[in-house]
């Protein structure tokens, strides 16, 4: 299920949205200001924020800014300013979408379904997103919130591996086979090694992933 945090000081918007995104099979966590949506974004890796620009003692737009630094989380603000430069202004800060209060609730959730119909029909080599964890196949890169997973090129492709068929059980000579090639004739405890670096980089970032066991055949992740 989808987690959305929805970010409005006024309690009647935040309910009216709540109600909405629930009805349409949405998990919703509601916040009354921005001070501290920082750190929950951090915290709990949600999927999409519909977020007020004005409100007492936090500013939406200054809130965008800092979560760009760190995630592309998809951002929908919704603001009772309706000027053109507000809008451009929002978007070039990295929303995804811009609604003028006062707005039906059915649209909004109707942009939110567009918005993740758009992320699942990215090419699943370009970007793979699991809880704080993003790769990005394009730069051979993997991102722990605002930090750089450094991995060597085995390591990377494990991770790859793994990450692109989360919450199945992987033997070690399934993994051998697709990262070392099937022609390796070494030791399946290669697998151990590789995975038991990964995990103690993961934890060095205080990542929220976890490679578990499966005793006597392999590794998972579960997202």
């Amino acid at each position: 299920m989808k987690h959305i945090l929805v970010v409005d000081d006024e309690k009647n918007i935040r309910d009216l949205i709540e109600k909405y995104l629930v009805a349409s099979n949405y998990k919703v966590t509601t916040y009354g200001d921005a001070k501290y949506l920082v750190e929950e974004v951090r915290r709990l890796s949600p999927d999409l924020i519909v977020l007020d620009i004005m409100m007492p003692n936090s500013n939406g737009l200054d809130v965008c800014k800092e979560i760009r630094k760190f995630s592309e989380i998809p951002i929908i603000f919704v603001s009772a300013k309706d000027e053109e430069f507000d809008r451009i202004l929002g978007l070039e800060l990295g929303a995804d979408d811009y609604l003028s209060k006062p707005f039906s609730p059915r649209e909004l959730v109707v942009r939110v379904k567009n918005i993740f119909r758009r992320l699942n029909n990215k090419p699943k080599e370009d970007l793979i997103k699991i809880k704080d964890i993003l790769i990005d196949k394009e730069r051979r890169s993997i991102r722990v919130l605002d930090q750089t997973l450094k991995t060597t090129q085995k390591e990377y492709e494990l991770m790859v591996y793994m990450a692109e068929n989360a919450n199945h059980s992987l033997s070690r000579d399934q993994m051998i086979e697709e990262v070392w090639g099937y022609d390796f004739d070494g030791d399946t405890r290669v697998v151990d090694d590789l995975v038991k670096r990964l995990r103690k980089k993961l934890t060095s970032l205080d990542s929220s992933l976890t490679i578990e066991t499966v005793w006597g055949f392999g590794y998972k992740i579960e997202t």
